[in-house]
């Protein structure tokens, strides 16, 4: 487990906060004043008061106490808000981070530290939130009232307080060495609890499968050795937090042990006065050993679960190394489109959606793709985005493979508009220029024109009328139009409309659709009508044999698939919604 990972973490997240953390560093100390008099005062009590037979003095040295004791209270009042300041905004950074981590690493293809991303974002950093609140709460305590009491022991004596800071020296580095024991013992079992999941998750949802194939056996092995690992590890991880209660004596028993005991000694050689002992005795039982105690029972449980999870979220955020120097190009230089070879399957023994599909799409062209449902339409959307990648074969931008294009530098170039279109809470100006955050009132102007968005703008009431959640006041057509507007507005010199249309009626469609194509950069629809490929300069016919690529005059006399489909949609045959064509269904 690496403890040090998820301590950086940590801090770069507290970082922004270290004014509220001062505060609350303040007005611990202030807090912690009643800790650091109180044994003085005792002792002064009862040495120079009740002893020295001046009652007087002792009462008044314990008013004085009393008083400083309302000086705490107010510390304690004033330094939670502190707290909360630096605490709250823990989370929105940690979930912002992690849920930021996790969608490069889904780009990516990559699943390197496991697990749930919601889980990750949601209940791991609430985790880390009320930990580190625990954590403040029971450190800041801790702290104040060693440092108090150890600085009053100087004070009332030396002897006393280096025996103590002794001891107490030697329990911190125990429990240092056993947080360490504890958190990887700790890590065993959150690992292994999710190893269950992950092996019980496949049987739960394959189950009548298991059944016919009479796996009840295998799959009931299986799942019992997750379980039995998981139950040993909870037992080891049990057997290490016994060792808490030796640190938890060395640190707090002692010292008051060692003090009675030696009280007679003490006395009768005149090294100390009854009120010393009186007064140390209060340091010790009363201000340092709950101290102590607290750090090692629920500080111990908070660092243990806080260093597992921190350990865990530090994992998801890590960035991957940086390319090594005199690597690759990342960048292409032009937008040319190549595909050789290119097969992809859903999994290893399905058969293939796309095969051997060799393909160019210069930059600048306009290229259709049609096909009845299920032939691959949008797998090939996804593998020209990346979102998916091919088992064989290769596909490049500009000469460079695409599995090498930079990241950031492929999603500004790259622009996939899905069938269902995405519309956030918010304004919409927000909506639109969110793939162009500078675009100016002319830039939105001409954007919204050109896909035929004025309307809707109109209706809403402007750029700055604000969208609910999930844009319910909306219909799918005006959500497909935002949509348009956003990418047509980005940066994107390759557009893909995975029928991004298909609410649209046809007139809106080719208003759209022609807006795009006259737009600098290449484009390329998943054709929801037969009519987007009329309009295409190409018209790629995929099949899921042998597909063909030409005009539309072209395939007309090449393909009888693409006649077919044609002829269906100008009232020949079969009605158009058979071909596969024209439906709101995605396809595959």
């Amino acid at each position: 487990m690496n403890l040090s990972a998820g301590a950086r973490l940590l801090r770069s997240h507290l970082r922004p906060h270290r004014r509220a953390l001062w505060w609350l560093a303040a007005w611990s100390a202030v807090e912690g004043v009643p800790a650091f008099v109180s044994g003085l005062l005792v002792a002064n009590a009862i040495d120079h008061g009740f002893l020295a037979r001046r009652p007087l003095v002792g009462f008044g040295s314990l008013a004085a106490l009393g008083a400083l004791y309302a000086v705490g209270a107010l510390g304690t009042r004033r330094a939670f808000p502190w707290l909360a300041s630096a605490v709250e905004p823990l989370r929105d950074s940690l979930v912002t981070a992690v849920v930021t981590a996790s969608l490069r690493r889904a780009l990516r293809g990559e699943d390197r530290a496991g697990g749930s991303s919601v889980s990750q974002a949601t209940v791991q950093v609430e985790t880390v939130r009320i930990l580190m609140s625990s954590l403040l709460r029971t450190a800041r305590q801790f702290l104040v009232t060693t440092v108090a009491a150890l600085g009053g022991l100087f004070v009332l004596s030396p002897l006393i307080a280096l025996v103590t800071t002794g001891l107490v020296v030697l329990a911190l580095l125990a429990f240092a060495g056993l947080v360490r024991v504890l958190v990887a013992r700790y890590r065993a079992v959150v690992l292994l609890g999710e190893r269950i999941g992950a092996t019980a998750s496949p049987v739960v949802e394959g189950l009548r499968d298991v059944v016919v194939c009479g796996a009840e056996t295998r799959a009931a092995r299986e799942v019992g050795r997750a379980i039995d690992d998981e139950a040993q590890a909870q037992r080891a991880y049990a057997r290490a937090w016994v060792l808490r209660l030796p640190v938890m004596m060395l640190g707090a028993q002692f010292p008051l042990l060692a003090l009675l005991g030696l009280s007679p000694w003490l006395l009768a050689g005149g090294r100390l006065t009854v009120g010393q002992i009186a007064g140390g005795a209060v340091y010790l039982f009363s201000r340092l050993e709950p101290a102590i105690r607290m750090l090692i029972g629920a500080g111990g449980s908070i660092l243990t679960n806080l260093g597992v999870v921190l350990g865990r979220l530090s994992e998801v955020c890590a960035e991957p190394p940086p390319s090594a120097p005199g690597a690759a190009v990342l960048r292409p230089p032009t937008c040319d489109v190549r595909l050789r070879g290119v097969t992809f399957a859903y999994s290893a023994h399905a058969e293939p959606v796309v095969r051997d599909l060799t393909l160019d799409i210069p930059e600048g062209l306009h290229l259709a793709v049609v096909g009845p449902s299920g032939v691959g339409k949008s797998t090939l959307a996804n593998l020209l985005t990346r979102l998916a990648r091919p088992q064989r074969g290769e596909l490049t931008i500009g000469g460079v493979s695409l599995e090498t294009v930079d990241e950031e530098h492929l999603r500004r170039t790259v622009a996939l508009i899905p069938q269902e279109a995405y519309v956030f809470a918010g304004t919409v100006r927000e909506n639109l220029t969110y793939l162009q955050p500078h675009a100016t009132r002319a830039d939105l102007d001409r954007a919204v024109a050109a896909v035929g968005l004025e309307e809707t703008c109109a209706r809403l009431g402007g750029y700055d009328a604000e969208i609910p959640p999930g844009g319910e006041t909306l219909s799918s057509g005006e959500r497909q139009l935002i949509s348009l507007a956003r990418v047509f507005l980005s940066a994107a010199r390759i557009v893909i409309l995975d029928e991004a249309t298909c609410y649209l009626d046809p007139m809106a469609e080719a208003r759209a659709e022609q807006a795009f194509a006259e737009r600098v950069g290449t484009l390329v629809v998943i054709a929801h009508r037969i009519s987007s490929a009329v309009r295409a300069d190409r018209v790629l016919v995929m099949d899921g044999a042998d597909p063909l690529l030409g005009t539309h005059e072209e395939l007309l006399r090449r393909s009888p698939l693409y006649a077919e489909l044609v002829g269906h949609w100008s009232g020949l045959g079969v009605p158009a919604r058979e071909t596969g064509l024209g439906v709101p269904a995605r396809s595959r």
